[in-house]
């Protein structure tokens, strides 16, 4: 993944949200496309200092909505026709 995500510990967003409408965002702009990979669970939560099911559950529902893909061996990737539509 090219692009980087931050979370603020601090507020009162959850944190799994903050991932969740990041990768939508970067999605909706472009900075993602469908077929891009996504960090594992474990290395996304080490590089923001949260727990792995705190990105678990963001990756899951990102899946539910349609703008990510899990495959065994493959990853997680941007799904084919994800856009910003997905998210309204």
């Amino acid at each position: 993944m090219s692009v980087q995500l931050e979370v603020d510990l601090d507020s009162g967003v959850p944190v799994y949200e903050q991932v969740r409408a990041q990768v939508v965002a970067h999605v909706a702009a472009g900075r993602l496309r469908p077929g891009d990979r996504l960090p594992t669970i474990r290395a996304l939560a080490t590089d923001l200092g949260v727990a792995p099911g705190t990105v678990a559950r963001a990756f899951r529902e990102l899946e539910a909505t349609g703008v990510v893909v899990t495959r065994r061996r493959a990853g997680t990737q941007v799904a084919a026709g994800a856009t910003a539509a997905d998210d309204a």
